[in-house]
């Protein structure tokens, strides 16, 4: 009786550093109780654990509990593999749940959620934040605008506060695509976006073009263009097409990415979600760049959104 009592000593139950739970030491109770037939052992057993002798007896009637939750696990577990993977291991708890909710019209809490993905080890890709990127530097020449906006990013009006940057896409053999996006701040919708691969000022001005184009050049009466303070923005020309577009422009204070973060955390999803750098050629990854923002403005359900899609969000600020 002794040496089993040991077993279950060694086996980590009655250590106080110990990682077990109390339903880990009560299964192993009682698998100790039934290989040795030790019922007598009962209290000294639980002493050994540092468990109650009463909370065993409750874990052992809830056993009927503890299956049928293991079965409903095993088949919520499958819906959510299904959007796992059909996203490309890319997407959280809080993502999976607007997918259910909004595609499968299966309510779930989002803490279960992600207890059934760390018990089924469903790990989301999420890129790695880089301590060393810096905030390109504005030439002295060129004329930097004051931070108009002061991150009031949503202001609840589709088309008042525009966003606009520039990231640059790996892709092939080395080569480098650069992706220029102009974001609604209220509906969280890309209402522009230009591929290239050069980095010279065509890539802005074929950004408003397209900008121009997308709103049937009916701008908000207020609108705000801001940007942070590289050479495109503060290049003269640039400003001066955007003043004829009707629209003020504001710029982030100098290495303060914060004061565009919206347009920044855009990137990093899209870095995150799309699988880019695979392409041989630009007009590949142009293809790729445009199934993205056709999924993200109309299929991307987002938590800060009243989990609607950027589209329908834009609806809902209208229709109120």
């Amino acid at each position: 009786l002794l040496k089993k009592a040991r077993r279950v000593r060694e086996a980590g139950v009655g250590e106080e550093k110990t990682v077990l739970t109390p339903s880990e030491k009560f299964q192993l109770i009682d698998r100790t109780i039934r290989q040795g037939q030790l019922k007598n052992m009962v209290n000294y057993l639980c002493d050994l654990a540092r468990v109650s002798r009463s909370g065993y007896y409750v874990w052992l009637k809830a056993a009927g509990i503890r299956k049928s939750r293991l079965e409903q696990d095993e088949k919520d577990i499958l819906l959510l593999k299904e959007i796992f993977y059909k996203k490309n291991q890319k997407v959280g708890a809080l993502q999976i749940k607007m997918f259910l909710e909004n595609d499968k019209k299966v309510v779930m809490n989002h803490k279960k959620i992600r207890r059934l993905m760390r018990k089924y080890d469903l790990v989301a890709k999420v890129r790695r934040m880089n301590p060393y990127k810096k905030m390109a530097k504005a030439s002295q020449e060129h004329r930097v605008i004051p931070n108009h906006l002061k991150r009031e990013f949503s202001q609840a009006e589709p088309g008042k506060v525009l966003l606009t940057d520039i990231t640059y896409l790996y892709y092939g053999n080395g080569q480098k695509g650069y992706l220029s996006c102009v974001k609604d701040g209220s509906t969280k919708e890309i209402l522009a976006h230009y591929l290239s691969n050069s980095l010279e000022m065509d890539i802005v001005y074929k950004t408003l073009e397209v900008l121009k184009k997308s709103v049937m050049n009916k701008f908000h009466s207020k609108a705000i263009l801001h940007s942070d303070q590289g050479v495109h923005y503060t290049n003269p020309l640039f400003q001066k097409k955007v003043k004829e577009l009707g629209i003020t422009q504001s710029m982030s204070r100098r290495g303060n990415c914060w004061d565009n973060a919206p347009m920044e955390s855009f990137f990093g999803h899209f870095k995150d979600e799309v699988e880019y750098k695979g392409c041989k050629s630009l007009r590949e990854l142009k293809h790729v760049v445009n199934a993205y923002m056709k999924e993200y403005n109309h299929h991307r359900y987002q938590w800060g959104l009243n989990k609607m899609t950027p589209d329908q969000y834009r609806s809902h600020l209208l229709a109120a």
